[in-house]
């Protein structure tokens, strides 16, 4: 029997460590190309919290405006994630966008919190973003060092084309 739960909790855990990757990635990728669907058609229940914020932070640039760029950004991400090999992008294009959508527990404080430590729905909806983090930083844990990744790309071009020797049908 003990080998048995020994070899079902193996199973489960390489079933994990397989799937682990590809359901952050399409997770990631569902979460910011929705969100950001719903601001480019104006069904975003969060297009009153950006208002605030761009009206307390930035008032010269037009609601209109701002609120599509965010959302196509906002799908830039997710598809940066989705995307291999485009997961240093996506992490670079986080980095901002979660300083600003965090930005209102700290501006709009009325907005974001009840009390001390008590957040209200929309400062909820701000803290889970901890969790697109977490995701965002295990994604990047398993990246290959860009050294490595033109190291094996120079080896790859040497097998192909030898340096001092010329091309098939070249001189």
């Amino acid at each position: 029997m003990k080998y048995f739960l020994e070899d079902v909790d193996r199973k489960i855990i390489n079933f994990f460590k397989m799937m682990g990757m590809p359901v952050a990635r399409l997770s990631l990728f569902v979460v910011f190309f929705w969100f950001g669907i719903l601001k480019i058609i104006d069904a975003s229940p969060a297009n009153p919290l950006v208002s605030e914020l761009l009206a307390a932070t930035m008032p010269f640039i037009s609601f209109n405006q701002f609120i599509f760029g965010l959302g196509i950004y906002e799908m830039i991400i997710g598809i940066a994630f989705l995307v291999p090999r485009l997961e240093r992008l996506a992490v670079f294009l986080l980095l901002p966008h979660l300083f600003v959508t965090a930005a209102p527990l700290v501006l709009l404080k009325p907005i974001a919190w009840q009390s001390s430590f008590i957040p209200t729905l929309e400062g909820q909806y701000i803290i889970k973003n901890l969790l697109i983090i977490a995701t965002a930083v295990g994604i990047a844990a398993h990246l290959e060092p860009m050294h490595h990744r033109v190291t094996r790309y120079r080896a790859y071009k040497s097998d192909i084309l030898p340096r001092g020797k010329p091309r098939h049908g070249t001189r």
